[in-house]
């Protein structure tokens, strides 16, 4: 091993470098730093192939774009990003206006200005009072989550426009690069700051008065809801949750009625409601929380809809009278080969989201309601059509409660997001918008599709690809093996439902194949596909990522010796135990954020999302669930094999993943010197779990991820030579 940021700090009282985590010592940030300087010597020689895949973006990309506008009572709302600026603008005008009329275009926020103040900007949550003359908001400047509540007083049609709102411009001042058309009130840096340390959601109540938000406990667990007064600035607590492994929500139901206070774990729930106009009132228990039962609830009025597990494994709805929400009766009952995965309730009926386990396929499904409460009946109950399969598809911002034009979202590996309007009444779909891509490959250039790959224990495990046709025969089959990036996640039961990439089709023009591991631990084939990949059954997530590996091979997608792996968060413990088991079977890793010192990090309850995620991995402190983390906690399984190369990516504030466990396994690997190949770690120290807030430094994050695995894909090369290329050095 030469001279390295490893070999110049290594402790050898500390052999697992656990000093690390002491993030206020000077060494903790030298050798970051250090192992940052080393990453951008090693890029050095690929830094132009970095520039090209990046401009090679750009050109892909609009870069000036505007948000479809959304309609509410009084006003239509939209963002607006120019095509130099790294944040959005939030725009609204009468609803009355001429949208051309730019007079009439009032600036809500201005994130780009904001940029200008600090380094990270994350917006948390965005929330117009119901007379929609206030704005709340939530800001994270640093990337640890924690949000500041900030608010600012809106026009008003009647108010005297000689008089400034607080943080507003003056008449006839513009402030130098901001936001100049109409009235254009930069709402950012002067608006009031009303709380400090606070989480980011925030849900106004229907008197105007009164704004719901969370706090954090010691451990950044949301454990409290609040009630601020906006008048009197006065708070009240309106509901703790003790239990260390409950997080607390809020919302508000679509018919405006309700305020709904949520406390859940991984795998129970329980809520409680509050009049929308009356939120210090009286709180009504919809159903007491039982272990291993999950409910969320909805509204219409005279009922609650109520989607839950209890006594059903794959979810189902039933319905409640208003005047007793916790008297379930059945809507829609549980069925085996369909999981039910949400409800949305507006005046007419439901808009219920369904998955299908044999297909990792999932759609809308509308009902319809005639009569009232209680004799109402279903008029109406059928699928939306799906113009391509596979396909995302899922309802779009709607809300209004009597909509019946509604807005629906879709997009595949092959079609760039498409907002399409739905007219209930005549079943009309109209293209509202389409996500612009310029360039040489078009989507239409594109294939792609579903291989099954046979996991160890016989279980078969979707596998997506996506490619250039015109390296493919009419089947999709490729006229020759393709180097592959295979993307995997599978924890919590999230989804890798089809999605389009712009930045991906860099990859894909120089005729890499993009694979999804669709494994156990994910929601892809519904309920059960989740419960298959977790706690004990953990492995299952494993050996399906290597299985999909192997089809990839043996179904003449993808060369043997060319296929790399992702995975991020979840997904860097998926890649990272992969990668123990089989380090051959890749050419080359990159995990971001990665979770991979499962069981130190779950042996300490003081760390956030611990003491929630025991229900997820297991508790340590439980001498079987030890045994079964510490059996494929990546960094408790490393071993003298040749890995890959590997490309590490931590984040200096991220509270999810902390940074030094990306730092500990790239100083593990180097340490043990058992490789010819690469391990580098690059840390951002100026943001959080998701990486830069900025889009133009996200992209370009994006394209040195991608020249790495260009050049360990053999599809380019560094410049010098191999030997150099390949070295630690």
């Amino acid at each position: 091993m030469s001279d390295s940021p490893v070999q110049r700090h290594y402790r050898a009282e500390d052999p697992h470098w656990h000093w690390l985590e002491a993030r206020d010592t000077p060494e903790v940030k030298a050798f970051l730093e250090a192992a940052n300087a080393e990453s951008d010597t090693w890029f050095t020689p690929l830094e132009s192939l970095t520039d090209a895949l990046y401009t090679g973006h750009l050109a892909r990309r609009e870069l000036a774009v505007s948000s479809l506008p959304e309609a509410l009572d009084h006003h239509v709302y939209w963002s607006e990003t120019a095509a130099d600026a790294e944040y959005p603008v939030w725009w609204r005008h009468p609803l009355e206006a001429d949208p051309t009329d730019r007079s009439r275009h009032e600036c809500l926020l201005d994130l780009q200005a904001l940029s200008r103040h600090h380094d990270f900007v994350e917006l948390g949550d965005m929330a117009i009072s119901p007379d929609e003359q206030r704005l709340a908001w939530t800001l994270d400047t640093s990337g640890d989550e924690v949000f500041s509540l900030r608010l600012a007083t809106l026009s008003a049609a009647d108010r005297d426009a000689r008089t400034p709102v607080r943080g507003e411009a003056r008449p006839g001042e513009v402030r130098p690069g901001e936001a100049q058309p109409g009235r254009a009130r930069p709402a950012g840096q002067d608006d009031e700051c009303l709380l400090e340390d606070i989480g980011p959601d925030l849900v106004w109540a229907e008197d105007g008065q009164h704004l719901l938000f969370t706090r954090y406990d010691s451990t950044q667990r949301p454990f409290e809801i609040w009630c601020l007064d906006i008048e009197s600035r006065a708070e009240t607590l309106l509901y703790r949750e003790e239990d260390s492994e409950f997080w607390v929500g809020m919302g508000k139901t679509r018919s405006r009625d309700w305020l709904v206070l949520e406390t859940a774990s991984k795998d129970t729930s329980e809520s409680w409601l509050l009049p929308a106009a009356a939120p210090l009132g009286e709180m009504t228990l919809v159903r007491a929380r039982e272990t291993g039962v999950e409910y969320g609830i909805d509204h219409r009025p005279g009922h609650f809809y109520v989607l839950h597990n209890k006594e059903a494994p794959h979810f189902q709805l039933d319905i409640a009278a208003e005047h007793a929400p916790g008297n379930w009766q059945p809507l829609i009952t549980t069925r085996d080969d369909v999981t039910l995965e949400g409800v949305e309730a507006f005046s007419w009926g439901l808009m219920v989201d369904e998955r299908d386990h044999r297909q990792a396929q999932a759609w809308l499904r509308v009902i319809e309601f005639e009569g009232t409460a209680p004799t109402q009946t279903i008029c109406r109950d059928e699928r939306l059509a799906m113009p391509e399969q596979p396909l995302s598809q899922g309802l779009g911002d709607c809300p209004h409660f009597d909509a019946r034009r509604l807005r629906i979202r879709e997009e595949s590996f092959t079609t760039p997001p498409s907002w399409i309007e739905l007219d209930l009444d005549t079943g009309e779909r109209t293209l509202l918008k389409r996500q612009t891509v310029h360039g040489d490959l078009a989507p239409e250039q594109l294939i792609s599709r579903r291989l099954w790959a046979t996991s160890d224990d016989g279980e078969q495990v979707p596998v997506s690809v996506v490619m250039r046709r015109d390296l493919c025969d009419g089947e999709g089959i490729p006229h020759a093996p393709l180097p592959v990036l295979l993307y995997g996640y599978g924890a919590y039961g999230e989804t890798l439902d089809p999605w389009f990439s712009i930045a991906r089709l860099e990859l894909l023009s120089r005729g890499v194949a993009f694979a999804v591991a669709h494994v156990r631990g994910g929601g892809d084939r519904g309920e059960p596909w989740y419960l298959a990949g977790k706690l004990e059954h953990k492995e299952n997530s494993f050996n399906d990522f290597l299985a999909a590996r192997d089809a990839l091979v043996e179904q003449g997608v993808g060369a043997a010796e060319r296929i790399a792996a992702y995975g991020a968060s979840a997904g860097g413990l998926l890649v990272g135990a992969s990668l123990n088991k089989r380090p051959e079977a890749f050419c080359a890793a990159v995990l971001d954020v990665p979770f991979v010192d499962v069981l130190r990090t779950m042996e300490n309850p003081e760390l956030p999302l611990t003491t929630a995620e025991y229900t997820e991995w297991g508790n340590p402190h439980e001498s079987e669930a030890r045994r079964r983390i510490r059996a494929y906690s990546p960094l408790d399984n490393l071993s003298a094999a040749p890995y890959p190369p590997l490309f590490l990516q931590g984040s200096w504030h991220d509270t999810r993943v902390p940074y030094w466990e990306p730092a500990k396994l790239y100083a593990r690997l180097r340490q043990m010197d058992c490789t010819p190949h690469p391990v580098l770690l690059r840390t951002d120290m100026s943001s959080g779990h998701g990486g830069a807030s900025g889009r133009f430094k996200a992209w370009r994050d994006n394209a040195r991820q991608d020249a790495f695995l260009l050049w360990a894909l053999g599809v380019c090369e560094k410049a010098g030579s191999e030997t150099t290329a390949r070295s630690n050095g």
